[in-house]
């Protein structure tokens, strides 16, 4: 148990820095950065905290029904500032869902949650199940209870330490959601059964030092194996940073958004978090593509 927590620290730093190297050379205006986002904090009933960004479609009618994207940030968004989620190397994956272009057409709201510098989403950190993981669900659930949500379009959407965390929310909450979207990061074994048959798009950097492209492939035949048809895109001549890439992935929103879910549809509405306090203030995670020069088959 140690070594794995030792493996997990050491590999959370590694991934903090690489995606901070692209934050130290081009680091955008703070109010530019969260633009259209709005700052909350989340108390549960047990005391736990967490901090979030959410963002509204512009246009939003209260009388319509929008889907929502859960992102969960790699390493380096670790923290308190409610800032760091949506910047640097967690920039392309936070805000490509909020350009005009995907807005005029998707019209989704995005949810942010930011995890303690001291956690991970998924990774062993003396919680069973990961207190992160079901703390940003429980947000979810307040939201959707505070705004007009879509319930059959909820997804989730991670990158890293965040990939973990969309194979940790799919296996908790199996129904949830209609499709996922999860880079350079994998969940366990135990798992499989419960993620198999969600529809998710998996990118992997045949170069990653971090984790290791083996790892990729087994888990995308593992999920076959359990009878589920994941995406599969794997990048040639990309390490560990396959966000730069993925996100510019032609047809990727169209893909994430065509997916619905009957099933949550019909589960209709769940129960708030009892006795948690919720504050809004506007102080302002085998078939493969290979549709790119740097992208192969595995």
């Amino acid at each position: 148990m140690f070594a794995l927590l030792f493996f997990s620290f050491c590999f959370c730093i590694q991934a903090q820095r690489s995606e901070q190297q692209q934050s130290h050379e081009a680091t955008p205006a703070k109010d530019f950065a969260v633009a259209g986002f709005i700052a909350g904090s989340y108390r549960s009933s047990s005391g736990e905290a967490m901090v979030y960004r959410l963002f509204l479609p512009p246009e939003y009618d209260a009388a319509k029904k929008y889907p929502i994207v859960l992102w969960l940030h790699g390493a380096a968004g670790r923290g308190s500032d409610n800032f760091s989620q949506l910047v640097g190397g967690n920039a392309a994956g936070s805000r490509f869902w909020t350009t005009p272009e995907n807005q005029a057409k998707y019209h989704a709201f995005v949810l942010a949650p930011q995890v303690d510098a001291t956690k991970g989403w998924a990774r062993p950190h003396a919680n069973t199940p990961p207190v992160a993981i079901r703390l940003a669900l429980e947000i979810l659930d307040t939201i959707e209870k505070q705004y007009s949500i879509d319930r059959a379009r909820e997804y989730v959407v991670g990158q890293s330490m965040g990939g973990e965390g969309v194979w940790a929310a799919l296996s908790i909450a199996p129904q949830r959601f209609a499709a996922a979207i999860a880079l350079c990061g994998y969940g366990d074994a135990y798992m499989i059964p419960r993620v198999a048959k969600v529809p998710v798009w998996i990118f992997q950097g045949e170069e990653d030092p971090l984790v290791p492209v083996r790892r990729a492939r087994e888990w995308v035949a593992e999920l076959r194996k359990a009878g589920g048809a994941p995406k599969y895109t794997e990048y040639s001549s990309i390490g560990h940073n396959v966000w730069d890439v993925a996100f510019g992935e032609p047809g990727l929103a169209e893909w994430l958004f065509s997916h619905g879910n009957a099933a949550a549809e019909r589960a209709g509405l769940r129960p708030a978090p009892t006795g948690s306090h919720h504050e809004i203030r506007p102080w302002t995670w085998l078939g493969i593509t290979t549709n790119a020069a740097n992208s192969k088959r595995a």
